[in-house]
């Protein structure tokens, strides 16, 4: 039998056409190609292959979500906006002790909430008279006091925050530059946001941006959570004129961290709100004290009983010399008029001394 081989193949013209179609084409120029995509991230052998792996760029905080927060929440921060409303009319209406009584208030319960625990009584003192005891209480009072200044007046965190810190380090100079950077910019980026939402804003994204770290030195530098507070109550108020929302005020609901952005949103809605009901409490307390002070007082002669009532409406406590220095009146009328007043009870002693002696509006 024949075997069956199958014999050679004939090639065709057609087949010499698509051939050289195919492999015998000129290539095509690599800038040609624009429109093809590039080699993938993933399949790069090492890290210093070309292109280089890129920085992150996920958002530090995520601004729509807190604009969520704020329209879920819509209500209470109305009700909040009102009272604060109804706390600055009391401030601009009174006289400017108001506005050191309340930053007083606020920034010795900041100190409580960090850690320091310094009494109101205690800074007056110390702010009026530098009164202080060893290195670690000098360097409490310091950081109140620091507080207590910001919360009084001068240019906002909005308009310089480095200035508005005043951090004194050389060292760290341009990690805190990049800091504020990072906060100045998110927080640009929430412009829509309501200001007193905004400021919460601020307060929490505070360590995330790293401004927390720069107080690992320690010393008399503010601690991170009264820093943090004090940049936010002058925030929500973007005043030069020392206007602040309380955040502080009997309790520290507003400023606990942990949770969604509307959780925060909400305690921290919740907490100002308390604050400044707190505050107008106690604006009310004072003014209805001088009413009656001033009542019980008319019979007195002279500009030394006025002078007094009104430095006791600013200062929680009031010393002798103190109040010598403040009225220009002679030592013996102070005393004499601070004993009255004791006697007839609209002022009361509190060292129970017989030297040192300080007393307090009987609110």
């Amino acid at each position: 039998m024949r075997s069956m081989q199958a014999g050679p193949k004939y090639r065709t013209p057609k087949d010499d056409a698509v051939e050289a179609d195919i492999f015998d084409h000129d290539p095509v120029d690599e800038d040609d190609l624009w429109f093809l995509p590039g080699p993938d991230h993933a399949t790069l052998d090492a890290p210093h292959d070309l292109p280089l792996p890129q920085a992150d760029q996920t958002p530090l905080v995520d601004v729509a979500a807190w604009v969520a927060a704020e329209a879920a929440l819509a209500r209470p921060l109305a009700d909040l906006a009102l009272q604060v409303g109804a706390l600055t009319a009391r401030l601009a209406a009174g006289p400017a002790g108001w506005r050191q009584r309340l930053a007083l208030r606020e920034a010795a319960d900041l100190s409580w909430l960090a850690g320091d625990r310094v009494p109101m009584e205690r800074l007056a003192l110390w702010l009026t008279l530098r009164l202080a005891g060893d290195n670690e209480d000098a360097q409490a009072l310091a950081r109140a006091g620091w507080a207590v200044r910001r919360l009084q007046g001068g240019a906002g965190p909005a308009d310089d925050l480095a200035a508005f810190l005043g951090r004194q380090s050389e060292e760290g100079q341009v990690q805190l530059d990049h800091q504020i950077a990072d906060w100045t910019e998110v927080m640009g980026q929430a412009q829509q946001l309501h200001p007193l939402s905004r400021a919460a804003l601020g307060f929490h994204i505070w360590p995330v941006v790293g401004l927390s770290a720069g107080h690992a030195m320690g010393g008399a530098a503010p601690l991170p959570l009264m820093e943090a507070a004090v940049v936010a109550a002058r925030y929500s108020l973007q005043t030069g004129d020392g206007l602040f929302v309380p955040l502080a005020l009997g309790g520290a609901g507003g400023l606990r961290a942990g949770g969604t952005p509307q959780d925060r949103l909400q305690r921290w809605i919740s907490g100002a709100d308390h604050a400044t009901r707190a505050g107008v409490r106690m604006l009310d307390a004072v003014s209805a004290w001088e009413a009656q002070a001033n009542e019980v007082c008319a019979g007195l002669s002279g500009r030394t009983p006025p002078q007094l009532l009104r430095l006791l409406c600013d200062w929680p406590l009031v010393s002798a010399p103190m109040a010598e220095a403040e009225t220009s009146a002679s030592r013996a009328a102070v005393q004499r008029n601070l004993n009255w007043m004791t006697k007839a009870g609209i002022i009361r002693e509190v060292t129970g001394q017989g030297r040192y002696r300080f007393w307090t509006a009987a609110v």
